[in-house]
């Protein structure tokens, strides 16, 4: 099937972040700079678990691909985001629209499954010490990780799939810096209800379920300290859990403050404002979170540099 028979649109107009022009070089910089931060920090923990033999263990085993999904969902929208605010080319082709909003939505999707991969390994870590080895095996671990991946591209594929049988009439102004998917659905002059009913079914799925297996893993995790009450074991679980309820507040309260907020008129401008938190807040802030409050990370990123200086002497 060839997208562009399904449409007389052959391309769309990305209006961006709405940024007054003299406003615009200092915002340039500033997302540069972001994403640049993120793209260097999640590389770097990508680097130090793959040289550190130490870190050879089922939870750096998710966190690193939790690093390369930051790195893909914020090169699929950044880069286009600034090119648009540098050049004021807003134009996207219609293919390049379809393809950015299916690579987003894989990547979104994805985080969202291994923030649940990652909490099911704390709960065994904290809950089942003893059995870790044996039930975190590696079989299992590639199996989560592969799970993750084939749900996260099955569900964008459907989307995807379901969106190029709409057709495109004449408006093709998407107010948003990326190609996102209701927006798309809004400008669509075909009948949607398939595509808004399968958005409800799958968005509402993998959004609760792991959601709901993250607060129940956690729910154990507190109930197994709880009773054996002791300082060292609530500091325990501070250490081992606290990087990871950090990034999951971010990912969650972003949802929540999205879609449980009163209802304005503005709801777009907040939809964008829930987008920049997933493309560059987050991602750039998970190198810093996992970083700065894990010994491990930090021992292996002073052995990284350390080498790094002596080599070079």
């Amino acid at each position: 099937m060839r997208w562009e028979n399904q449409s007389s649109v052959s391309e769309f107009l990305l209006l961006g972040l709405p940024i007054r022009p003299e406003q615009q070089g200092v915002f340039f910089t500033l997302f540069l700079g972001m994403y640049l931060t993120t793209v260097l920090g999640n590389l770097l923990i990508i680097l130090l678990i793959r040289l550190d033999s130490r870190l050879h263990t089922p939870m750096y085993f998710f966190l690193s691909h939790l690093a390369l999904t930051d790195v893909s969902l914020s090169s699929v929208t950044v880069p286009k985001m600034l090119m648009i605010m540098k050049t004021q080319n807003q134009s996207i082709s219609y293919q390049g629209c379809i393809s950015q909003m299916y690579f987003y939505l894989i990547f979104a999707c994805m985080d969202n499954l291994l923030l649940t991969v990652m909490a099911y390994d704390r709960y065994v870590a904290i809950c089942h010490p003893l059995h870790y080895t044996v039930i975190m095996r590696e079989e299992l671990c590639d199996l989560l990780v592969a799970g993750s991946w084939i749900l996260s591209c099955g569900s964008s594929l459907l989307h995807t799939l379901l969106l190029a049988q709409l057709s495109f009439c004449a408006d093709n102004i998407i107010s948003h810096f990326f190609c996102s998917l209701p927006i798309l659905l809004k400008l669509s002059c075909s009948n949607t209800s398939l595509n808004e009913l399968v958005i409800f079914t799958v968005g509402t799925a993998l959004v609760l379920f792991p959601l709901s297996a993250i607060l129940v893993s956690y729910g154990c995790i507190w109930a197994s300290i709880l009773r054996v009450p002791s300082t060292k074991g609530i500091c325990k679980v501070l250490s081992t859990c606290g990087s990871h309820l950090c990034v999951v507040s971010l990912f969650y309260g972003t949802i929540m403050a999205l879609y449980f907020s009163p209802s304005s008129n503005d709801s777009n401008g907040r939809e964008m404002i829930a987008s920049l938190m997933y493309t560059v807040v987050t991602p750039m802030l998970n190198p810093f979170i996992y970083s700065l409050r894990n010994r491990d990370m930090k021992l292996a990123l002073g052995i990284l540099f350390r080498s790094d200086i002596l080599s070079s002497k």
